[in-house]
């Protein structure tokens, strides 16, 4: 649909007009590429370990409890802010890519690992995990479609202030907060229920009011001890320790193509130093990530030599990613129609028309 002054008008909920139109010409549970792999190759990747993340989350622990520890002690002082820093970072951005593994139960080889790490990760970076869980699997299932996939970041026209205020979780935490008290009322929303069964509708009440009682322990620990340290502990991390969440997290989707059966063309690989790639778990390997989801975070290195071949050059840096990214964002405020359209090797048909599908019958 096109709007009075000839701009696109896309309709990102999940009960509009696109999510209709996706349906109606084959963009919903559709058929997307995949590079080409040897099928032993391919199993070898496959392959789920207990090891590496068992590692990874003892060190992510150790990490906490290290840099928890030292702002409890200095509380009071200035020498406490690095402290807090580092905290927040563990709990309010490497919680992110924890819960997004352990979702998808590849993380760890024995499930019940992964449920706890899960589950504490969602209550980390305040995601509620059955909404979450099946949110995300809608975004996997179509990924970057117009009024199908819920976890869109970067609308067009982009809301640049609200990816400002996310630096900080400011937005997301009044929205989650906005679903958490609704799901306690033993309610929905009508998006929700285009992807969140019915058979798990209960979970997701009960979880939400778990959410809100612990909540309220930490603010009647905070009256009690007439300090915010708890908070500083449980709570506020999410939103002081979610700037690099956010940064990491728009370098995935953010100003490539929508509407497209390529994850070569509307998710990014970029290049991170191994500290980042350890709080990340990896997910920089994002193309890879979406076109083979099941490969564990451990193996997406290896899965990356497989198919570079066959994709984009990745961003040689976060930095790079982010050259391209902001540009783009402005330019999509004037011009929503505008896109990064990525190179793929030995391509011969452009995703210019499929880029046009959401461009829905005036009604």
């Amino acid at each position: 649909m096109v709007d009075n002054d000839g701009r696109n008008n896309r309709d990102y909920s999940l009960t509009g007009r696109d999510a209709h139109f996706a349906e109606a010409c084959g963009l919903a549970n559709a058929d997307w590429y995949h590079c080409a792999i040897p099928r032993k190759e391919l199993k070898n990747l496959l392959k789920r370990q207990d090891g590496p993340a068992i590692r990874d989350t003892l060190i992510w622990i150790s990490a906490l409890a290290v840099t928890g520890f030292g702002g409890v002690w200095f509380w009071g002082s200035w020498v406490c802010i690095p402290f807090f820093i580092a905290y927040g970072v563990l709990y309010g951005s490497a919680s992110d890519s924890r819960w997004h593994e352990c979702s998808h139960g590849t993380a760890f080889k024995t499930r019940w690992l992964n449920n706890i790490v899960y589950h504490i990760a969602c209550f980390m970076i305040l995601r509620e995990p059955t909404i979450w869980r099946w949110s995300h699997a809608r975004h996997h299932t179509d990924t970057v479609i117009v009024g199908r996939d819920p976890e869109i970041v970067a609308h067009r026209p982009p809301d640049i202030l609200g990816m400002l205020l996310n630096l900080f979780a400011i937005k997301s935490t009044f929205h989650a907060f906005g679903k958490l008290l609704l799901h306690a009322t033993g309610r929905l929303d009508p998006e929700e229920m285009t992807f969140v069964p019915e058979m798990e509708h209960s979970k997701v009440y009960w979880v939400a009011r778990l959410y809100l009682l612990l909540f309220v322990g930490v603010a009647a620990g905070c009256v009690a001890l007439a300090s915010i340290l708890p908070a500083m502990l449980i709570g506020l991390p999410t939103l002081y320790g979610a700037w690099l969440a956010q940064i990491f997290g728009l370098t995935q989707h953010a100003g490539l193509g929508e509407n497209v059966l390529d994850h070569r063309l509307n998710s990014r690989t970029v290049m991170m130093n191994p500290v980042f790639r350890f709080l990340y778990w990896n997910m920089n390997y994002h193309i890879e990530h979406h076109m083979f989801p099941m490969v564990p975070y451990h193996a997406l290195p290896k899965l990356h030599e497989a198919i570079k071949a066959d994709c984009p050059a990745p961003y040689p840096s976060l930095l790079a990613a982010y050259r391209e990214i902001i540009p783009t964002l402005l330019k999509q405020r004037r011009d929503p129609d505008y896109f990064v359209q990525r190179r793929l090797p030995d391509h011969v048909v452009t995703n210019s028309d499929t880029e046009n599908l959401h461009l829905a019958p005036a009604e």
